[in-house]
């Protein structure tokens, strides 16, 4: 990274995109060898909100345009290590990152326009395999909460 070079935010957000059949879109990431997941991506600026960085992360990774009312923030953080070889895109000694879980509900399947410089391909599981297949623990996690927060949302 040159030293005009900005680093990541430390902050970021999972977007568990679903159906109400509890379908899970995952994508696979370019840069790593089976490396399944939702979409993930971090803040922009300090200034831009965690729901502002959801809608845009959403649009980026699968061209889908989801207005900001139909996320759902599920007032869920994960704080985890930074993988070793992602850490060059942070300040020197920032260690951790801080993740916030939105839900997407869409309508059905429906299919994606990927940024192929990110992500390689995309499907569409049950829960239950989509949980299975991340690679991330935290998202596996987050997935598996998903009938939960359906019923929460519901009530």
């Amino acid at each position: 990274m040159t030293a005009t070079a900005a680093y990541k935010i430390p902050e970021s957000v999972l977007v568990i995109i679903y159906t109400a059949q509890l379908d899970v879109l995952l994508i696979k990431r370019a840069d790593q060898v089976d490396f399944w997941q939702s979409v993930t991506g971090s803040k922009d600026s300090a200034d831009e909100s965690l729901l502002e960085t959801a809608v845009r992360e959403v649009e980026e990774e699968t061209g889908i345009v989801a207005p900001a009312g139909q996320l759902r923030d599920w007032a869920l953080s994960n704080v985890y290590d930074i993988y070793p070889q992602w850490r060059h895109r942070y300040a020197p000694g920032v260690l951790r990152n801080t993740e916030q879980v939105f839900g997407l509900c869409l309508a059905a399947r429906c299919p994606v326009r990927l940024s192929p410089r990110e992500h390689t391909a995309s499907q569409w599981l049950a829960y239950q395999s989509a949980a299975e297949k991340c690679f991330s623990p935290s998202n596996a996690e987050a997935i598996l909460l998903l009938p939960r927060f359906v019923r929460l949302m519901n009530q």
